[in-house]
Parts: C-alpha cells; structure tokens; sequence
C-alpha cells in the first residue's frame, strides 16, 4: 500500500471519530436501522478510557501551571493535550455510537471506526460464548479478533470464509471471528434467534451457559 492511500485512509478514520464525539453527545448511533438490533460492546474499554483522561486533563493543568511564563510554548502544548483528550474521548465515541449490528441477513461486527465486517446469517455454522484474553501468537491465518479491552467473549465459526478488511487496507480472509459483547450469553442468543428465523441451524446450542474460564494464552478452559 503506497504512503498516500495510507494517510487517507487514517484521515477518513479521523474524521469518523470526530463524526461520532457529536453522535455521542446527542445520543444517537450511525447505522441501526429500524428492526435491527444494536450489541454494545463499549463498556469494556469505558473504565481505561476515562481514567486516560482524567490523567491527560491532570497533565494539561499541570504544564499549564508550569508553563505559564512561557506563552508559545505554553499554547502549543495546549493543543496538544486538547487534541489527545478529544482523541481518547473520539475513540469510545465510536465505539459507543458504532455497536455490532444484527439484522434478519446480516451480523455485521465494528471495530469503533476501525473497521467493519459483515457476516451473512447463511454463513454462520456456530456462534458461541467463549471469553478469552487476546495474544498476538495465538492467531492464525483465518481467525481474526476485534477484542475490547484485549479480550473477546463471542466466537462466530462460518461455513464459508468472509473478507476481513483492516484499518489501513489490508484484507484478510476468516473462518473464524471472535469478538466482544458486554451483553455476551445475550449476543449469542440473539444471533442463534436470528438464524432460526431465517430458517438456520446453529451449532454449539449444548450447555449454552457454561462458563469458560479464560487463560492467559486465549485457549478457555470449560468450568465443570
């Protein structure tokens, strides 16, 4: 990928975080439609993203005080701790206004403003609860995660692969999906009603609620 399809594709991000601190503020999210249903996943990552900025305003004071001789250097750093605060506050921003979408086709998955993937219902073979902490080693060429706070708690399988594309373009093809939902055992339930609607047959249905105890390598461990 050349250098300048590169920073257009992080200035389209950057202008969709921006897009969504007003979404945010006027309570709205992009892309429900009507009937379809929303599967928040912000919550998880709410508590660093608040604590991030409450340290970067405590910063901004800090070197306000510090700086107050010094006027250029003291705007400058102003912008910038601005800037990284509404940045920390634009990424749970899209994130809350971006949740998972489940229509009667379509599951289609967000990573905030990162990225999007859509997974017709006639393609999942099984979707399942299954809470694992993320690690780069335990990847392989078709699983691809949108973990929240490094971790993800749904595991979708498909029957067919889908094209996975990431923030700066690169395209990956998945059998497997795992991603994040606050409301997890209740995503995994609405997926398997939406694919008996349509006429689907969803695996994995046995001990629905069992608990999987995560492991630091992403493998679960079943609770007995």
């Amino acid at each position: 990928m050349s250098r300048g399809t590169a920073l257009r594709r992080l200035a389209a991000h950057e202008g969709r975080w921006w897009l969504s601190l007003g979404w945010w503020v006027a309570r709205r999210r992009i892309g429900v439609a009507p009937g379809e249903r929303a599967l928040g996943y912000a919550g998880a990552q709410a508590a660093l993203v608040y604590g991030l900025t409450f340290a970067c305003v405590v910063e901004t004071v800090g070197l306000g005080v510090l700086l107050a001789g010094k006027a250029v250097v003291h705007e400058v750093m102003l912008f910038v701790d601005v800037y990284t605060v509404l940045t920390i506050l634009g990424l749970q921003a899209a994130a809350v206004t971006r949740p998972h979408v489940l229509g009667a086709e379509v599951l289609r998955l967000r990573d905030g403003a990162r990225r999007e993937i859509r997974i017709p219902l006639e393609r999942i073979a099984s979707v399942r609860y299954d809470l694992r902490f993320t690690k780069e080693r335990d990847k392989n060429g078709d699983v691809t995660e949108l973990a929240v706070g490094g971790q993800t708690s749904v595991t979708v399988e498909l029957t067919e692969p889908v094209v996975a594309v990431r923030l700066l373009g690169q395209r990956e093809t998945v059998r497997t999906v795992r991603f994040h939902a606050d409301e997890a055992r209740v995503a995994v339930a609405a997926v398997r009603a939406a694919m008996a609607a349509r006429g689907g047959t969803p695996d994995g249905d046995a001990a629905p609620e069992g608990d999987a105890a995560p492991e630091a390598g992403g493998a679960p461990v079943r609770q007995g």
